[in-house]
């Protein structure tokens, strides 16, 4: 066989080869736009799922606010985001043009269900709310139904995202498979054509085809295990294995950029997660130390990366104090001052980035070179503390993208701290005189009550105490000269007492102290220091001296806890003694009358 017919056979045999071969990778390329679809429509499938249930949520938190603070920005917000959320759910119910599978649009129909759950009870909680029917209204929003729908919601939005993965799983098999396919077709044929070259064109096949493909078979190799850290350089060559190498090159840059989607989603997703435990323990809170260790707990776990400090105000003071810190260094200031921060001042959020030079620096900060983020914690109109942070390290700066969560976080934290005041504030309301700051008779009844369960160290002695003549400081000086008097009296009680008992104003202008572990002498002590202390207390209201206070005392001991049930009245019966014998002594139950 002559030469040339063998070389137009091994030409003829080349073109064919070469064009099955350029054909494999064609198709396998098209495989590859098929992955990019899938993943195109389950982000977008995806995007629209966590769209819709936060556009629920906005519209909850407006709904809720509104309620709470009946300010009629938060009203038009709700507006605003649910019609935001109407437009999302037209796209949601067009579920075929989106390349919803009709499983999918049922899932779809059922959120969207869900959503419009929430929205009626939200619209007639804010009907009534305009009613005047407060309680209804917040009964309607922080009840076990909206909270039992939101939930179902959330879990309809999980399923719903977890069918949209499944089938997206299914296509980028399907498409791998069919790549993987063709990829063994490509490789094959190139294979043949090497051969026919190393006979006919050893040298032009060596330089321009063979080297180059054996790199890059073991790049397209690494990439279809998903190995998407192989470099692939850049080929400029305007034939098909350039051709090859670009479409391989973007194929990698697609991987890492899934990969990098991806990275991101289970981030964003364990951020939520985190941040609902954390929303639910702190509303759970009991103090506000435990507050602190909940959210130093917390924090750590959902932003590793930053460190923080929750400081808060005490009632009527401009001195906030550190409640909870955590990663962050003990030079950071345990008290700093509200105007010390941009962030209360101006009363949002303030971020302080030195390098930046693009805004000012709050003056609490210990190391103005760490970026941190400043959030002022505010609820029902009031301004409670502040909660800030920073870079754990120098060099880390605070995500625009995380601000948000940060805000959230610094709004429940809020909202618990304002909340825990309140039980703080009506809890001494229940317990304490508003008048004279000690405990009242309805602490005194408690008290005696819990003395069945946990009985006191006995012997305990009951001082009841009667300012004497009270009715003419009144009519003499007016009443309120008499709650000056009270006032005074109680300090000293107070002070005369300490640690060693309870004191309680039992009604009028008598006073009750019980004192554990003390016998009649060691009570006996103690009432004759308050009655000469008081005699020669100097009252004055006005300007005007209110003349010489004194009191008489009744003393009763319990040496058993048998004798508990009628400390009290013994105590009042002595003091009645006191009063009848001449008033401005201590008298025991025995009648055993104390120098005046």
């Amino acid at each position: 066989m002559k030469i040339n017919t063998i070389t137009n056979w091994a030409y003829g045999l080349t073109v064919l080869l070469t064009a099955l071969s350029g054909a494999a990778f064609i198709a396998s390329i098209n495989s590859s736009a098929e992955e990019r679809m899938a993943v195109e429509t389950h982000l977008i499938l995806n995007e629209l799922g966590e769209e819709l249930a936060i556009g629920a949520e906005l519209r909850t938190d407006e709904a809720r606010l509104y309620v709470m603070r009946g300010d009629p920005d938060h009203l038009e917000a709700f507006e605003r985001t649910d019609q935001a959320e109407m437009a999302l759910e037209e796209s949601a119910r067009d579920g075929t043009r989106l390349g919803t599978t009709p499983e999918e649009t049922a899932f779809l129909n059922r959120i969207i269900a869900d959503i419009d759950a929430l929205q009626e009870m939200e619209r007639a909680a804010i009907k009534a709310y305009q009613a005047g029917n407060i309680d209804r209204a917040r009964g309607l929003l922080f009840g076990g139904a909206h909270y039992q729908a939101h939930l179902k919601l959330i879990d309809d939005v999980v399923q719903f995202r977890r069918m949209v993965q499944s089938r997206t799983d299914r296509e980028l098999d399907t498409a791998h498979q069919r790549s993987d396919w063709f990829e063994f077709v490509a490789q094959i044929s190139l294979a043949l054509t090497a051969t026919v070259f190393l006979g006919v064109l050893y040298f032009v096949l060596r330089r321009r085809v063979a080297v180059p493909l054996a790199r890059m078979a073991g790049i397209v190799k690494r990439l279809a295990s998903q190995d998407y850290e192989v470099e692939v350089p850049l080929d400029r060559r305007r034939d098909e294995i350039g051709e090859l190498n670009r479409a391989v090159h973007v194929f990698r840059e697609n991987g890492l950029e899934r990969e990098r989607l991806d990275a991101e989603r289970r981030r964003d997703i364990k951020i939520k997660d985190l941040i609902l435990k954390l929303m639910h323990r702190v509303q759970a809170c009991q103090s506000l130390d435990e507050l602190g260790d909940v959210l130093a707990r917390y924090a750590p776990q959902i932003f590793p990366d930053l460190s923080g400090t929750l400081y808060l105000r005490a009632d009527g003071h401009e001195t906030l104090h550190c409640v909870s810190r955590w990663q962050t260094s003990f030079d950071d200031p345990l008290e700093i001052i509200c105007e010390a921060c941009w962030a209360l001042r101006r009363g949002r959020a303030h971020y302080s980035a030195l390098e930046s030079k693009e805004d000012v620096i709050c003056n609490h900060l210990a190391d103005p070179n760490v970026s941190t983020l400043c959030i002022p914690l505010a609820a029902q109109g009031e301004t409670i503390g502040l909660l800030s942070f920073s870079g754990a390290e120098t060099s880390t700066e605070v995500a625009r993208e995380d601000r948000v969560y940060l805000e959230l976080i610094a709004e429940n934290v809020a909202l618990a701290a304002v909340n825990l005041n309140l039980r703080t504030r009506l809890s001494q309301l229940v317990e304490h005189d508003p008048l004279t700051g000690l405990l009242n008779r309805r602490s005194l009844d408690v008290a005696f009550g819990d003395f069945v369960q946990n009985p006191p160290i006995l012997p305990t002695a009951c001082l009841m105490i009667d300012i004497d003549h009270f009715k003419r400081i009144n009519d003499e000086f007016g009443h309120e000269a008499g709650d000056t008097v009270m006032q005074s009296f109680a300090g000293l009680l107070r002070e005369v007492v300490g640690d060693s008992g309870a004191c309680y104003r039992f009604g009028g202008e008598e006073f009750v102290v019980i004192l554990p572990d003390h016998d009649v002498d060691a009570a006996h002590e103690i009432a004759e220091d308050i009655r000469t202390r008081t005699a020669k207390m100097a009252i004055a209201h006005r300007g005007q001296s209110l003349g010489k206070v004194t009191i008489s005392i009744g003393l009763a001991v319990a040496a058993s806890a048998g004798a508990l049930d009628t400390l009290l009245s013994r105590a009042d019966s002595a003091l009645l003694q006191a009063k009848v014998t001449g008033r401005n002594i201590t008298l025991h139950e025995t009648l055993e009358l104390a120098p005046s």
